[in-house]
Formats: structure tokens, C-alpha cells, sequence
């Protein structure tokens, strides 16, 4: 359990650092080069996954709270609004007007889903830790870039290019999850 603990705070540090050290990163970047200051955080990202997988893979899962019965349901449907809101935040879509990061806030949906689908101790440890990450990292990066400045409306049919990649991935996922994950995915 160390190792995934370790992992989640190396994960959630190194994704901090921009946001609340602006100006060490900046020196950072400016002492290192950009190429170099992205691989050295390109790396760094790199080792919380493996922490994250092995800590995972090598931690007793202890029962902590009963999963609700409407759980994996919830999740299921949660998913998809995490995928969607996840990519949207690289596309020009009217999603951005109504949330301001909707890459962390799909990371946030997606946490909870997956406390809602389990109760053990790792689970609680690597989805409760990247939810809490998600949330201060929202917090910190609006401290940091000041009052929201909603982007101008865009044509109606650009929403449907995240709900599109957020339905297939979803539909991925589903089909991947027992491969990648070694469980099947809760469904609705």
C-alpha cells in the first residue's frame, strides 16, 4: 500500500508544482530548457504510474464501506459523463462555458464512480487520493489564473465531438477493462 500511496502523492505533486510554485517552476524551465523541463516531468509522471501499478498490484485489498447496490450502475452512467467531460477540454465546445476545467472535472467524476463501484482500502487510497488531488488542483490553478473568463459560444454541433470520443472510449474501456484492470467494468 506504500508504493500506491507513494504514487498518488508523486502524481499529485508533480501536478501541483505549476500551480502553486509558478514562479520555481518558471525557474526551473528557464535553468533546465522547456524540452528538458517536460521530460524531466514527462519522467516524473512516468515513475507515480509505475508506483501507482505496482502499489496496486502488490497491496491486500482491505474491505472498507459497503458499495451501495446502485453503485455499479451510477458508475457506469458516471463514466461517460467523465469521458466526456475529460475530452472535452481540448475541444472547442460549449462544455468550457459551462465548466471551467472539464479535463480535472472528468477526473473528479471519475474517481467518485469508481468509490461508488468499490470499497477496499487500495481503492479508497488511489480513487480518493486523485479525486482530492483533482479538486485542490482546481482550486489552485483558479487562485492561480485569476477570474474565470467564460470562452465566446461555439456552434452547437462542436459539442458533439467529445460525446462522440466519450461514447467509443467509454465503449473501450467497457470492452478493455477485465484485460487492462483484471475486473469487469460496472455497467448500467
Amino acid at each position: 500500500m506504500i508504493l500506491l500511496l507513494m504514487g498518488v502523492m508523486l502524481w499529485a505533486g508533480a501536478h501541483l508544482f505549476p500551480a502553486v510554485a509558478e514562479e520555481a517552476r518558471n525557474r526551473l524551465m528557464e535553468r533546465l530548457g522547456r524540452g528538458r523541463y517536460r521530460a524531466v516531468f514527462s519522467l516524473v509522471i512516468a515513475v507515480s504510474v509505475v508506483l501507482i501499478v505496482a502499489g496496486w498490484k502488490s497491496s491486500t485489498p482491505v474491505s472498507v464501506y459497503r458499495v451501495p447496490s446502485l453503485g455499479p450502475p451510477l458508475t457506469g452512467m458516471a463514466m461517460v459523463v467523465a469521458l466526456i467531460l475529460f475530452f472535452a477540454a481540448r475541444a472547442r465546445t460549449n462544455i468550457k462555458r459551462a465548466v471551467r476545467h472539464p479535463q480535472l472535472t472528468g477526473v473528479l467524476v471519475w474517481a467518485a464512480a469508481h468509490l461508488l463501484a468499490n470499497g477496499d482500502s487500495r481503492s479508497l487510497v488511489l480513487f480518493g487520493g486523485i479525486g482530492a488531488w483533482s479538486i485542490i488542483q482546481i482550486w489552485a490553478t483558479n487562485r492561480r489564473d485569476g477570474p474565470w473568463i467564460r470562452p465566446d459560444p461555439v456552434p452547437r454541433r462542436m459539442d458533439a465531438v467529445p460525446v462522440v470520443i466519450g461514447a467509443v472510449a467509454y465503449g473501450v474501456l467497457l470492452w478493455a477493462h477485465p484485460w487492462l484492470f483484471g475486473v469487469r467494468a460496472a455497467h448500467f
